[in-house]
């Protein structure tokens, strides 16, 4: 695939990897609506510009509010004529026991990692069905296929993305819409508390640079994979966990004790 004037409609823009896969996108040539959040400011207050050798309008826009999401994909729809293109990359992590998360924040986390991506696409999948072409790209998580202790909320949610990927792809067969979905495992940027960053400093995690992981959803969606799994040897633990729970409990009870003390330690902050 060539990004070259593809209208793209990115959500997180304003992220660790949303700013580095826009300057990546936009170096391609692309027609890129950045999504930043600021729930203060109207979803089509934006400014148009050039970078890179594509054009970028920023919008401000809280993904949790339906008005706010039909401005900006009107904006977007509006400048370029139509949309080629979603990427949905905002999203929200808690680290604490489950009984200890907040309920706003239970709620966002839905809002924000599944409610979010399903909304923009039901607003953008009838153009691109009139148009016979599209891509709908969902960056989820490798907790999107193993269940990990203490980020239950975030693990269910992703999960849930990749299942609504997987059912949409299996709908669209034969329209000309692909759906990717694209799970990394964790990455360095502040979407992560700085308490997980410590524990990835002890070893109790890999964390990757969002630089790369931001070139590997490139990859995945210009090779139009239907699903992509980033980082050795997670990748190979998540068809594990699918096939052989058990073994994936098992290894996963030696660290819960040390997990329990991080996350009750923040969870008391």
């Amino acid at each position: 695939m060539d990004f070259k004037n593809r209208r793209i409609l990115l959500t997180g823009a304003g992220g660790g990897i949303g700013r580095i896969l826009s300057e990546q996108l936009a170096a391609e040539g692309a027609r890129l609506c950045r999504l930043v959040h600021c729930s203060r400011v109207s979803g089509a207050a934006g400014q148009l510009a050039s970078e890179g050798g594509g054009e970028i309008l920023t919008l401000a826009c809280d993904v949790t509010q339906s008005a706010e999401r039909e401005d900006a994909v009107l904006a977007a729809e509006e400048t370029w004529g139509g949309v080629d293109m979603l990427i949905n990359l905002a999203g929200v992590l808690d680290f604490k026991p489950f009984q200890a998360m907040e309920p706003g924040m239970l709620h966002r986390m839905l809002a924000v990692n599944i409610e979010a991506p399903m909304q923009f696409a039901r607003l953008l999948l009838p153009g691109m069905l009139a148009r016979g072409h599209g891509h709908l790209v969902n960056v989820g998580s490798m907790f999107g296929s193993i269940g990990f202790p203490f980020f239950s909320a975030y693990s269910a949610s992703k999960f849930a993305l990749r299942g609504f990927s997987q059912a949409l792809r299996r709908e669209l067969a034969g329209t000309g819409v692909r759906v990717t979905y694209v799970a990394p495992r964790a990455v360095k940027t502040p979407l992560n508390p700085p308490i997980v960053h410590e524990m990835a400093a002890q070893g109790l995690m890999t964390m990757d640079d969002p630089e790369p992981v931001a070139r590997a959803i490139l990859r995945a969606i210009a090779r139009e994979r239907g699903e992509a799994y980033l980082g050795f040897p997670e990748s190979v633990f998540a068809r594990l966990n699918a096939i052989f729970p058990a073994l994936v409990d098992k290894a996963l009870a030696k660290q819960t004790p040390t997990l329990a003390r991080y996350a009750t330690s923040r969870a008391s902050r």
